[in-house]
């Protein structure tokens, strides 16, 4: 059987990372503060919203731009639901860290999140295996891993009102600067983050993270269909094996 050690391991590099990298549409890379697990999934904690169901894809595209010229660009999608009770199921290929893996091949995963049981699954389609660890209310989550310190001053300001995706939003633009000095940088570094969020979903719909660091980051809703997911997707299939994931500070041996 195939160990989940590598891919919760893998996850948790990623999680660390996305921490820097502000917030993303419900269930996207990259996170925000607060970043923790979810059995196996590196999410962002949110609190449980009832009553605003929905599936949608959520594609991100990272483009960074090199010092000798060259582009990296990298696109991932996923699939996401959310029914009426809170519960969130997200389906994603772990091919986009393949930067960290070398040459290995990753699985595809399903994550499911269900506040109403108390419980978390990461499923491993391939296997029929699945791992599994209790939900956590946000509040308790906190501090796992610490929150990394910040570096500049926030400039907030508001976009107005759109429509995306067939719903209506609200955009915001944040622009933080790092003065000179402050982490080492010669110059002033400025990062800026548009968010464009559903009140109706509780969530947003559209992110863009530019930094000079890292490039710009676009996390997007798209196929946004607000139903009723079929309540099969929140439930462990049957035929599937489960083993019990480490808690969160501790790992066991494969």
């Amino acid at each position: 059987m195939r160990s989940w050690l590598p891919i919760t391991m893998l996850l948790g590099a990623t999680a660390l990372a996305a921490a820097q990298n502000g917030p993303a549409p419900e269930g996207g890379f990259p996170g925000g503060r607060g970043v923790r697990f979810l059995g196996a999934e590196a999410g962002v904690p949110a609190r449980v919203v009832k009553n605003a169901p929905y599936s949608a894809d959520l594609i991100t595209e990272t483009t960074q731009m090199l010092a000798d010229g060259n582009r990296l660009h990298q696109t991932t999608t996923a699939r996401v639901y959310r029914d009426s009770q809170g519960r969130t199921r997200r389906e994603q290929s772990l091919s986009g860290l393949g930067a960290l893996t070398g040459r290995a091949r990753l699985p595809r995963v399903v994550f499911i999140n269900d506040p109403v049981a108390g419980v978390n699954y990461a499923l491993n389609p391939e296997d029929h295996t699945a791992s599994r660890s209790a939900w956590m209310h946000p509040a308790y989550g906190r501090g796992l891993p610490p929150r990394l310190p910040r570096h500049g001053d926030d400039k907030v300001e508001s976009l107005g009102a759109e429509t995306m995706e067939g719903v209506a939003v609200r955009g915001t633009r944040t622009t933080t600067t790092i003065p000179a000095g402050r982490i080492g940088n010669e110059l002033p570094l400025v990062v800026v983050t548009e968010t464009w969020y559903s009140a109706d979903l509780d969530t947003a719909i559209l992110t863009r993270r530019s930094d000079p660091r890292s490039g710009e980051t676009v996390s997007r809703m798209s196929n946004l269909v607000r139903a009723e997911p079929p309540a099969s997707l929140f439930q462990l299939p049957a035929d599937f094996k489960v083993v019990d994931a480490p808690r969160p500070g501790r790992w066991s041996s494969p």
